[in-house]
This record gives structure tokens, sequence and C-alpha cells, in this order.
């Protein structure tokens, strides 16, 4: 009867189910707790390794389990790096990715020899194994760069492209020197690596993209096209172990190979980055840590200055290295931060490098790599990783942030699509003369009308009340010479068959009209729109047009403090300032001091025909004294943003009652700029919690200073 009561709590866990259990603990807790103090979550996942290691707590033994999920995790970070790279951005800097190369590999291995041989006075050998540690690097902040949205940066591909030249250089050292003691270096070791390693990446070559283009081709099943990418990964990894090289860099070379096959945007990009970041990375992180006995620190003697030498070694040479690619290419010095961010971290080929030299025989009893440097490399893992995803936020930060944001990404000029969901007719014209206000005179297309069909209501009768709204909206636009495209979609829902329709034909904006409260029960902007913000970080812009954009006489614009900080800034001002152009009216923008510079700065360099005035808001109270500067022939332009995001407060919770209330007779937008990533897409183990609007909008925030009393009385005189 008590049998079941009979708890075992020897340590470390051998239950495999407890195992697992501690380990989702631990990739569920440590992101919210490291968010909370600021640190980058990778960090958290090694600290907690270092905890519940066999020389922490020893609450959990380095099993089979952390060495398969481990491995995996390993090839997925070098996988994902490949298959998002920028390829043609890549093919212009592979010369720099060759230089930062040998950069990182050179300078690791002269100042590494030296250091080895004249600070811990060790052998010729051992000090090349252990300079070519230094050498090596794990993209372990790749993660980060995802989240921000800058893994099309010049200097991320220059790094991944670097990764790759010094990683195989290292790897190829540890063979030969493995191979010295092993008595397998002849000439007929170079002829087979040689072989072998061609025989791998032909193969590799060759097939792989022929597979990928068949399956893909011949199988829509989703589930069925991730195993079959992730069966290449492993394949990828496993043959180049067999050539005798590390399987890291086969399953680099299968994302190279697969990047053209897997848009970015698409449900299969979705799963890969949801489980390997959700589930296979934390696991190597955490088995990083377990590895590392945080003791040694403490200990003093040869392992702690072993320890020293190595960590300074390690770092500094990584930085020299970015700071000469730097100076080579007059790159900014945002770029030099991440490339040593991104190649500080050591974890991959240099814990391959010490496990085989610490395995290695030079004498009866006598490891080519010994204990010290078995517990120095740990340690210098451990700070390196700490160093790498402290650094590559920071600079990530400052670069998401920055002016030189678009120099920096170089590129090309977007080609527009402005997405314009319709279902009431009278409010066609409306929708359809802002968006010709809005798009780039340039393009002789860009406008895109849709009517969704909710799947239980498919009559014939709602069929051709589509086609009749479509047929109106292409006569609209064909007025002044721009082709419109129309599409009809059956779908559960508006929002789902909008947000589908947004993916297909890649729309960078959609225009819709503002909700038409219908009950008291009923939200100010409706499910539709709700559900719409919460499932795209496209820009959003929802109107109201109580008479026709072209005898506008002005428009107001309020926008939120921090806004220069969100992607979609210069998006929006764009937009605003051509209607303003294209109508010929006056902008009044109300903003904070700081992101007032930004507006005039933008708009005299691009727009500066554009009559613009600029008032100063540093208190956002209440919409009630701005309503006294808009009349009703203008047209108020509020900037909003998503919840979690830079400019967001939580004082936007009274924007629907106060528009209700001010500005119910006035035409108005509400602009929703456009953010990195996907909601439903973008899971980054780097920010697991995306940012839940269960809320209703029709909280969404008060967030519009109030004028300044000054203002008002110059404006009433």
């Amino acid at each position: 009867m008590t049998d079941w009561l009979n708890l075992n709590f020897d340590l470390p866990m051998t239950d495999p189910t407890w195992i697992f259990f501690l380990v989702l603990i631990i990739i569920l807790f440590a992101p919210m707790l490291l968010g909370r103090l600021r640190i980058p979550h990778i960090i958290g996942m090694i600290l907690a390794g270092v905890l519940i290691g066999e020389d922490g707590l020893n609450i959990l033994a380095r099993d089979s389990s952390f060495e398969l999920f481990g491995r995996v995790g390993l090839y997925y970070i070098m996988f994902l790096a490949g298959l998002e790279m920028d390829m043609e951005d890549f093919k212009k800097n592979r010369i720099k990715s060759l230089v930062f190369g040998l950069f990182t590999f050179s300078i690791p291995m002269v100042l590494g020899v030296w250091s080895s041989m004249e600070l811990l006075h060790y052998n010729l050998t051992t000090s090349i194994l252990l300079a070519s540690m230094y050498a090596s690097h794990t993209l372990i902040a790749y993660p980060i760069i995802s989240r921000y949205g800058l893994t099309r940066l010049r200097s991320v591909n220059i790094t991944i492209g670097g990764t790759a030249i010094t990683v195989a250089l290292a790897l190829l050292i540890l063979a030969v020197i493995s191979g010295m003691y092993k008595g397998e270096i002849n000439q007929m070791f170079w002829v087979m690596l040689t072989v072998k390693v061609t025989f791998v990446s032909c193969f590799l070559n060759y097939g792989v993209p022929r597979l990928a283009r068949w399956l893909f081709r011949t199988y829509e099943d989703k589930v069925m096209q991730f195993f079959f990418v992730l069966t290449l990964v492993i394949l990828g990894g496993g043959l180049f172990e067999l050539a005798g090289m590390e399987g890291i860099l086969g399953a680099f070379m299968v994302g190279l190979l697969l990047n053209r096959f897997i848009p970015s945007v698409s449900p299969l990009m979705n799963r890969l980055e949801f489980v390997g970041n959700a589930l296979f990375i934390p696991y190597f992180l955490i088995g990083v840590g377990m590895l590392i006995d945080i003791r040694t620190l403490f200990t003093g003697g040869e392992a702690l200055k072993v320890a020293l030498v190595m960590t300074v070694v390690a770092t500094f040479s990584k930085w020299l290295a970015a700071w000469l690619t730097q100076k080579s290419f007059k790159m900014h010095k945002n770029e030099r931060s991440l490339i040593f961010g991104l190649s500080n971290a050591q974890a991959a080929a240099t814990l391959a490098a010490v496990l085989i030299g610490n395995k290695i025989e030079i004498a009866p009893g006598v490891a080519l790599l010994n204990d010290d440097v078995l517990n120095g490399t740990v340690v210098m893992i451990l700070f390196t990783c700490i160093i790498s995803s402290l650094v590559t936020e920071r600079a990530a930060q400052k670069i998401a942030v920055s002016d030189e944001m678009d120099k920096m990404l170089g590129t090309a000029r977007e080609k527009e699509k402005i997405l314009i969901p319709i279902a009431n007719p009278d409010t066609i014209e409306n929708l359809i003369g802002l968006a010709l206000l809005l798009k780039d005179k340039k393009q002789k297309d860009g406008l895109m009308a849709m009517s969704v069909i909710n799947d239980n209501n498919n009559s014939e009768a709602s069929l051709m009340r589509s086609r009749r709204n479509l047929e109106l909206s292409v006569k609209v636009a064909s007025a002044v010479d721009v082709e419109m495209d129309t599409t009809v979609r059956f779908d559960q829902n508006i929002a789902s068959g909008i947000l589908h329709a947004l993916k297909e034909y890649n729309a960078t904006d959609v225009v819709i009209g503002l909700h038409h409260k219908a009950s008291i029960v009923d939200t100010f902007w409706g499910p539709m729109t709700e559900n719409l913000l919460k499932g795209t970080y496209r820009q959003i812009m929802i109107v109201k047009a109580l008479m026709p954009f072209n005898t506008i006489r002005k428009v107001v614009v309020a926008v939120p403090p921090k806004a220069e900080f969100e992607v979609g800034f210069y998006k929006w001002i764009q937009r605003i300032c051509r209607m303003c152009v294209r109508i010929g009216c006056r902008a009044q923008f109300y903003s904070h001091p700081e992101t007032e510079k930004h507006l005039k700065a933008y708009i005299l360099k691009k727009y500066s025909s554009v009559r613009g005035e600029y008032m100063e808001l540093e208190n956002w109270e209440d919409l009630l004294l701005i309503s006294k500067q808009v009349s009703y022939d203008h047209l108020l332009v509020v900037v909003s943003a998503r919840r979690g995001f830079i400019s967001y407060d939580k004082s936007f919770e009274r924007l629907p009652v106060q528009i209700s209330k001010y500005f119910n007779n006035n035409s108005l937008m509400v602009i929703f700029p456009e953010q990195n990533g996907d909601p439903e897409e973008n899971v980054s183990f780097s920010d697991p919690w995306q940012h839940n609007d269960s809320q209703s909008y029709d909280r969404v925030g008060k967030w519009i200073t109030s004028l300044p009393k000054k203002v008002i009385h110059e404006k009433e005189e």
C-alpha cells in the first residue's frame, strides 16, 4: 500500500522522466529569470548547466541524452547560420569573409603558440593544438542576431563565412596532430583526407539540391518535409565525420545548399527554427555548462593560471581579428563589435580538441593536454560564451536603433505591395484612394484588393458580391492608370484570409477600414483587426475617412516617444510624406524632442518639399488638448505600437475611448509600424517569450500626450 510513497532522491537523477522534466524547467524559467536581469538567455542555459552538473550540485549527470541532443543542437546552430545567409550578399563579401577567416585563424594561432610556450611552458605540439582551440569558435550568439532581424547584415555574413574557414583549418590541425600520435601521418594520410572530403562535398553538392527539389515538388506534407531536412542535416554532419572532419562543417554546408529551397517566411522554416531554438540548442548549451567546474577558479595554482591565460589570449586575439577586419574594410565600429561578439565564443571544436588531446598520451601516463588544460578550457568556454552573448546583444541593440542600419544592411529598394481588404462598397473608393496616395509612383502596380469569404458562407451570392466590389476597385485604380490585382479568398475568417494573403503575395502594407461598432459589447477595433494585429508585424493602417483624401487640408500626426527606434519608423514617415506632397497639404507633427530630431532630419533629406511643422510634446496625458488643433477637414494620424515593442506604453489603453470621445467627427488613420519577424513564425530561443496580446485592443492604450498650454494659447491667439 505504501510502496508508492517510497521516494528515491538519490543524486544524480537517473530516471529519464525527471531528467527531461528538469531540463524543461530550466529551458522554461532560465530565460524568464535572466530577462529580469537584462542578461542574454543563452548565458542562463550555460549557468544552469554549471549549477546542476556533476561539478555543481550534482543533480544530473551528463548522460547520452545530452550527448545526442547536444550534438544535434550544435549542428542546428551551424545549419541555421547557413540556411539564413543572404547568398547574394555572401558572394559580394566572399573576399572579406576570406580575409576575416585568415585573421581570426592566424592571429589566435600566433598569440596562442607564443603564450603557451612562454607563459605556460608547454612543448611546441601542445602549444599548436592549444592555439588551434583559440582559433576556432562557435556561433552560439547567432539566435540573438536572428531575434533582432540582422541575419542579412554584411558583418554577420562575413563572420559566418570566416567561421567556416577558421573552424575547418583548426579541425585540420586537430586531425593532423591526432594522426601523428596514432602513427597515421604519411603521404597516404593527406591523399585519403583530400579524397574523402572532396567526395563528401561533391556528393552533398550534387545530391542535396536534387533531392530537395524532388521532395518539395512531390510532397506537400510539412511534417515529412521537416524530417527530410533534419535527415539531411544529420547526414551531412555524419559524412564529414567519416571523412575525418568535424560534423558541424557538414551541417553548415547543408544549410547553404538548402538556402534557396526554404524561404525565410514559411511554415517549414518556422518548424526548423522552433524545434532547434526550443529544444536542441538549449540542450547543447546546458550540456556545455555541465562540463564546467567553477571550483577551479578558486583552487589557485596551475589550473587558475592556465584558465586565465587561455581566456585572455582567446578573447584578445578574437577582438584583434575583428578590429583588423573593421579597419581593412572601413566598417562601422558597431559592426566590429558584432563580429567580435559572434566569433568570441569557444565551444564546439574547442571541446572536441581538448577532449581528444586529453586522451592522447605522449608518454606513459602523460596526456598531450593535461587536466589543467581541460579545466582551463571549460572555464574559458564559460567566460567566452558570456562575453560573446553580452557583446552581441549590446551591438545588435545599437545597430537596431542606429541611423546606419539601412546603410549596413545594404538592402535594395523595397518593392511595395499594398493589400486592401474590402467588404463594404461604401468605403472602397476612400480606401483605394488612400492607397494610391501612399504608393510609390514609380511602380505602375503594387496594389492588391482582396475579398475574403467565410468558408461557412460559401454561397453564390457572397461570391458575386465580392466580385462586384473587386471590379469597383479596379475601376478606381484604372482611373489613374494603375494596375490593380484582385483576389477572392475562402477562409475560416477574414483575418486568417488576410494573413495568408500577406505572406502569399509578400505585401508590405495593409490598409483597412475602421471597424464599425455594432453593439454595446462590441470592441472598438473589432475582432478582425485585433486578430490581424496579433497575427502579423507588417505595417497596418486603420482608416476612417469622412471625406475624400484629396480634400484634406492638414495632416496632424501624433508620434509616441521612442518611435524612432522601431523598425518601421521611416516607412510610415515616407507614406505620410507622399500623401502630403500629392494632396498639397501641411503636415503637423507632435512628438518628443528626441523623436523630432529624427523626423526633421529624414523629411529634410528625403521630402524637403513637405511643409512640415513640429510641436514639442513631453507629457502624454490626454487627447483632449490636441483635439483643439484638429478641425473637421484635417486628418489625424495616430502612430501606435504593438505590445512589447520599444515605443509601446501601458497608457495606450485609453486610446480607443479617447478617439471615440474627442475625434468621432474627424477623419482618422491609426498606424501600427512594421516590425521584424512574424509573431506566429519567429519563435527564437533567444527571445522565446512572444508577447501575447490577448487583451482586447479596446484597451490598447492611452499614449498620446497633451499639447503644452503655451502652444495652445499661441494657436488660439
